[in-house]
């Protein structure tokens, strides 16, 4: 008896051990303030600007239509973190998730898996409670910008996991390409040279920008920068096919945000949130393949980690699994995305409300009364060849005035006009298709218990508009700079 018993057991231990060796690793990796539209994949300029990407990109599945929720670094990697909406995991900007809401690492650990980041760390960790087995943050890795350091950091954990003998899950944050911007003749402390180095003449200006010279001078540091980018994911996947793990790990790519320049990051226009999204699982994901037609965003990659792994996730996840996508497979009601936005770096809220689906895009921006005067941290030289050069010219001078105090409303045929030069909120011939995106953004805040629901009921009651902000962020966070002596006193960064 006591000999059948031993042997059950050891046949147990043997199958708990050949299950988690089964089970995948996954390496999500990330990028800081990238335009997708600067990968090559996603018919970038220069073309052989992402080489890395590029290659990885013909391994893997594009999906064209992917998004963040929040195009801000902290709140964003909050949804990833938490697999809930801003305001349904209290982290509506640079501030902590409740403790009470679960988080993907702690789950993740529960289930055996071992746990690494490097990176921004502060960002990505929205809660005291979450705990990473491996970590590095940006000091330790060349101000974040050494793709050398990257490569040897991510060794080590890999070695870690093998020794351990426990799947992984490995979050690789980038610091490129967020500002400052790789200046050879000024290159930040810690920072390494990027393989190539770009001039203003190899840079193709975005259709939501002015093609000014100050523009393009800067635009070219930024390509230096997502050059450096490209190098740091090409030395982690070196890293991975070395420890001879690739064939077991779901890899994904996106960035946390757009660009880090005016009409992009921290709000919610099309470049604001639209992401790059490059899966690689091979004997799973086919590779090669583009998908024109499903919605997916961050929200969604906790269930998909959970799914993937043969883990019980928490309940109450906003988002869902689209492991079935990555299968070869179709879903249905994968025909939107909702995104958000509610305080900035520095605390002020300025909330945003967005839905978009293959053909337009609706935007409720609360905050906006003709008063506040918005800034933040991305506007850099762009910003200040913009201004300079509105002084003579009358249509640069009202995308100045738009990005400084919007409006309350924003309608855009995304189909012809990604840039969202062309508001279309009081063209009746698209009144039909405004209702439409308007009812489904008041279902998604019903659902989700949106403290800006009773603001978007009462939109067009601006009282009652400013009770709602108040009640929600506190007068604190929503005062308005009135002159532009207070408006210096008062940058947010």
């Amino acid at each position: 008896m006591q000999r059948s018993v031993t042997i059950v057991v050891a046949y147990l231990s043997c199958l708990v051990s050949i299950l988690a060796a089964e089970r995948p690793n996954i390496l999500l990796f990330t990028a800081d303030d990238l335009h997708a539209e600067s990968l090559g994949a996603y018919g970038g300029k220069p073309a052989d600007l992402t080489p890395h990407l590029n290659a990885f990109a013909a391994e893997s599945k594009l999906f064209a239509r992917a998004h963040v929720n929040v195009a801000i670094c902290a709140p964003c990697r909050a949804v990833i973190a938490t697999g809930r909406y801003s305001h349904r995991s209290g982290a509506m900007g640079f501030m902590p998730a409740r403790e009470d809401v679960p988080d993907i690492v702690t789950t993740l650990k529960t289930a055996g898996y071992h746990t690494g980041i490097l990176g921004k760390v502060g960002h990505s960790t929205p809660k005291k409670s979450m705990k990473w087995d491996y970590s590095f943050d940006q000091k330790e890795l060349g101000n974040g910008r050494d793709p050398e350091l990257y490569y040897q950091r991510s060794q080590t954990f890999l070695k870690e996991c093998q020794t351990a003998d426990k799947p992984f899950y490995f979050m690789v944050n980038s610091h490129d390409p967020h500002r400052p911007y790789c200046d050879p003749n000024a290159l930040t402390k810690g920072a390494a040279m990027p393989s190539r180095v770009y001039s203003p003449e190899d840079v193709d200006v975005p259709g939501f920008l002015p093609d000014l010279p100050g523009v393009r001078a800067e635009l070219a540091t930024y390509l230096n920068s997502t050059r450096r980018l490209d190098d740091t994911f090409g030395k982690v996947m070196q890293a991975l096919r070395e420890s001879g793990a690739a064939d077991n790990t779901l890899v994904l790519f996106i960035t946390d945000n757009g660009i880090a320049v005016p009409f992009a990051k921290c709000n919610t226009w099309f470049h604001s949130s639209h992401s790059p999204l490059l899966v690689r699982w091979p004997g799973i994901v086919k590779p090669g393949v583009r998908d024109d037609r499903h919605f997916v965003s961050v929200v969604d990659f906790f269930p998909t980690f959970m799914e993937a792994t043969g883990t019980d996730g928490p309940d109450e996840l906003d988002g869902r699994s689209f492991l079935s996508l990555l299968k070869g497979e179709t879903q249905a009601g994968r025909d939107h995305v909702f995104t958000q936005i509610d305080s900035k770096a520095g605390g002020a809220a300025v909330p945003m409300r967005c839905v978009q689906n293959e053909h337009f895009g609706y935007i409720y921006n609360p905050f906006s009364d003709g008063k506040y005067w918005y800034r933040n941290n991305n506007e850099g030289k762009t910003m200040a060849a913009m201004e300079q050069a509105a002084k003579t010219n009358p249509a640069i001078q009202a995308r100045v005035d738009l990005f400084r105090h919007r409006v309350p409303e924003e309608f855009y045929d995304l189909k012809h006009d990604p840039d969202c030069l062309h508001n279309l909120i009081n063209e009746s011939a698209h009144t039909s298709t405004l209702q439409k995106l308007q009812a489904l953004l008041e279902t998604q805040m019903q659902k989700t218990n949106d403290p800006m629901l009773a603001a978007f009921k009462h939109r067009d009651d601006r009282v009652k508009v400013d009770e709602v902000l108040v009640s929600t962020y506190g007068p604190q966070k929503i005062a308005v700079p009135k002159t532009k002596k207070d408006r210096t006193k008062k940058k947010v960064q």
